[in-house]
């Protein structure tokens, strides 16, 4: 009895069919409808999407009517789990029009942003009838939508909480507190990597990483000890080194990624032509 229910939990549970603008579409188990438009190459659009985070809808442009015939709502695409029979449409006259108006907002919001502006021109919006008063030296370079991804990467993924939402309504902005340079930041680069419109800008500085969007704030870097090239944040190589199980060798410990690798295959290179030799 018990080998059979062990069997019977071993069988792949079956995908669901769901329709997106009456098209059917197979979802697997906990999946978002935003990542089954992604994967059958539908258009949604969105701005806070990140598969490495939790979904939680906060530029609202990936709104999509869902439910069953004769009873269906507005929600976000990518709050939204899949269940069979669900049937969505991206696409309804009254969803145009709410993006519409969203870019409208994200226009004034982030006016330097060429994102923003090529995902608001397939709407059709090309101004806004929204003001904001700019400032002159934002460090956002006016691209900054208030997403919140980097201040989820940094905060969920890095634990480094170097960055957040500073003030309230529409005075609110992302940096470092106090706008200080930030002794927390790592200089990983993922608040970067996941900035939808490109608003967080960093450079390499000679031995240092400087986060120009973070107040400036200055992260020491990592020489190779074999070719002398500045690789990764210190700090960050160091307490990933120290996560290793096993750990790495120390000769290997202080190499760039390039110098490891070639150090690496030469051993191998050693150990073959060693096994060869005592074969011989």
């Amino acid at each position: 009895m018990t080998h059979g229910s062990s069997e019977q939990n071993d069988v792949p549970e079956k995908p669901v069919i769901i329709t997106i603008n009456g098209r059917p579409c197979r979802a697997g188990k906990g999946e978002t409808v935003l990542a089954v438009a992604i994967r059958e190459g539908i258009p949604v659009p969105h701005l806070c999407h990140e598969e490495s985070l939790a979904p939680y809808g906060a530029c609202r442009l990936c709104l999509v009517e869902a439910g069953k015939p004769g009873k269906t709502e507005m929600t976000t695409a990518c709050t939204l789990k899949a269940a069979d029979g669900l049937e969505v449409i991206t696409d309804t006259p009254q969803i145009v029009k709410h993006r519409s108006i969203l870019f409208e907002l994200y226009l004034a919001e982030a006016p330097k942003s060429e994102v923003i502006k090529e995902m608001a021109a397939r709407y059709g919006v090309t101004k806004t009838r929204f003001l904001k008063k700019m400032e002159t030296d934002d460090p956002l370079s006016e691209k900054c939508v208030l997403c919140g991804l980097c201040v989820r990467v940094c905060n969920e993924i890095m634990g480094a909480g170097a960055i957040n939402f500073i003030n309230r309504g529409p005075y609110t902005v992302v940096n470092t507190p106090f706008l200080e340079p930030s002794a927390d930041c790592y200089g990983c680069g993922a608040c970067v990597k996941v900035c939808p419109t490109h608003a967080v800008v960093m450079e390499e500085a000679g031995s240092e990483r400087v986060m120009r969007s973070w107040s400036g704030t200055r992260v020491p870097l990592a020489a190779c000890s074999c070719c002398g090239m500045y690789y990764a944040p210190r700090e960050l190589a160091a307490r990933t080194l120290a996560a290793l199980d096993p750990h790495l060798d120390q000769d290997l410990a202080g190499l760039c990624p390039a110098c490891r690798g070639k150090r690496i295959a030469e051993r191998e290179i050693l150990a073959r032509q060693g096994g060869a030799g005592n074969h011989a």
